[in-house]
């Protein structure tokens, strides 16, 4: 069965699945997803979960004993497999049949992975997991449809907001619901039960030192490394959660492999970076970086995710984030 995100909350009301496979590349909304179906699973007697991250050589016999050893002193078993790669490879996709097949009222899998395009939805593997659970799809939230997005999270922080003050915190923030919804915590703990006001809401973002994420990446597709390292080491004491900051990043990377694309397409720069100033930026990231380059970026970038979820990667997250900013800027590291 596939759902989106809103009618996840009530297809839990009728029952917990064995499956549950949560697919998308909006961090906040499936991270969210992901806490639903925990906590709604906690509520139901699964009181041990395992989490496993398949990364580059992953043994997927991992899974298939994870099945077999319950705790002592649990009953119920919940296994979050995080797949960043996307793509399990026929190893995988055997083990994850498997477990599909051994997934039960005692065992319920929580399968998280980046957006699937549509081979991989029709793979065999994911409509074998999907006969038996819930597929998830979490679809990005366009620039047109932030404002009803920001007026739904106001609503629900008990908050009422002006037109003009939730376009003001749209247009700041991009479509980084991360920021978003921070920027509506900070304001549900400053004005609570206010109704906000374009004066007031200018005031809030302009205040915030989060929104410097985005002269960031300005100052990444220029190759200004210098300035990018002073850029985020500002971010990391002024407290910025490392998420909104590779959100950001990884978003622009895959921008530019977009757009690189459909440049081979013979489509016009003009027509897919609609703002000027940001022409020669782009066209300066592309002329330093090539496709494999960009790719290579795209990598490290979900390695670090895997870090900051509390993988099992050695790396601190913000030195990953300084060592992808500066490969960005097209410095070396070692």
């Amino acid at each position: 069965m596939r759902v989106n995100p809103h009618q996840l909350s009530q297809n839990l009301k009728k029952g917990l699945s064995p499956i549950f496979i949560i697919t998308g590349d909006e961090p906040l909304i499936v991270q969210e997803c992901c806490d639903l179906v925990r906590s709604t699973a906690k509520k139901h007697g699964f009181t041990e979960r395992e989490l496993i991250h398949a990364e580059h050589n992953f043994d997927w016999s991992t899974l298939v004993a994870s099945a077999g050893n319950m705790s002592l002193f649990a009953e119920k078993k919940l296994v979050e497999l995080r797949l960043p790669g996307g793509k399990p490879g026929d190893k995988g996709s055997k083990a994850l049949q498997e477990f599909a097949s051994l997934a039960s009222e005692d065992l319920l899998l929580l399968l998280v992975l980046p957006k699937l395009d549509k081979s991989q939805l029709n793979s065999k593997w994911v409509k074998v997991l999907e006969q038996s659970g819930v597929l998830v799809q979490v679809w990005p939230v366009t620039i047109q449809e932030m404002p009803r997005w920001i007026n739904q999270r106001l609503t629900s922080a008990g908050l009422s907001a002006e037109p003009e003050a939730v376009q003001i915190l749209a247009e700041r923030v991009e479509g980084n619901l991360l920021a978003a919804s921070q920027e509506i915590e900070k304001l549900k703990l400053s004005s609570p039960g206010q109704e906000i006001t374009r004066e007031m809401m200018e005031h809030s973002v302009t205040s915030s030192a989060r929104y410097s994420v985005f002269n960031l990446i300005d100052t990444v597709l220029s190759g200004d490394s210098v300035k990018a390292v002073k850029t985020l080491d500002g971010l990391r004491i002024e407290g910025i959660e490392p998420p909104i900051v590779l959100w950001a990043i990884a978003r622009e990377i895959r921008t530019l492999l977009d757009i690189m694309e459909k440049l081979d397409q013979g489509q016009p720069l003009a027509r897919l970076v609609r703002l000027q100033k940001r022409q020669p930026l782009i066209q300066g990231a592309l002329h330093r970086l090539n496709k494999r380059q960009l790719e290579s970026l795209l990598i490290r970038a979900r390695a670090i995710d895997v870090s900051i979820k509390g993988g099992s990667g050695q790396q601190s997250p913000w030195t990953g984030l300084l060592e992808l900013t500066l490969n960005f800027c097209g410095q070396r590291t070692i």
